[in-house]
């Protein structure tokens, strides 16, 4: 007798989820992708740098030394690159912020400062404001 496709289907169903049930208690699964990383990875990645702890809401200085605005937000571009800083220039508290795009290979690294070589902050806040879309 020949079985049927939703019985052979069936069947197939019910032999992956007995060779997966031993392997679902071991690592988590989302569809059939292993989700989060081994132990060797992490170990990778911490020894990378983080956004949050090196970028991001850090002052940015000219070349007389002078903080001009600080570093909102990093864009990431589709390629994964990271291609523009949002810098937000004046403002108080985030009120009255003006947010630009500088493209990220415009800043210079001093140590753990980061520079904008030529510019002033007058000349960010005569920039268009940089709004994210929706």
């Amino acid at each position: 007798m020949k079985p049927s496709p939703s019985n052979l289907l069936a069947a197939l169903l019910a032999t992956a989820a007995i060779s997966l049930s031993g392997i679902a208690h071991s690592a988590p699964l989302a569809g059939f992708e292993t989700v989060g990383v081994t132990v060797q990875e992490a170990s990778v990645a911490a020894a990378g740098w983080s956004a949050q702890k090196q970028i991001l809401h850090k002052p940015v200085y000219n070349d007389d030394k002078k903080k001009i605005g600080v570093i909102e937000d990093i864009i990431v571009s589709p390629e994964n690159s990271v291609s523009y800083a949002v810098v937000g220039v004046g403002g108080f508290l985030g009120i009255d912020r003006h947010d630009v795009l500088i493209p990220f290979n415009h800043f210079k690294a001093e140590g753990h400062k980061f520079l904008l070589p030529g510019a002033t902050k007058a000349m960010l806040k005569s920039l268009p404001a940089f709004k994210y879309t929706k």
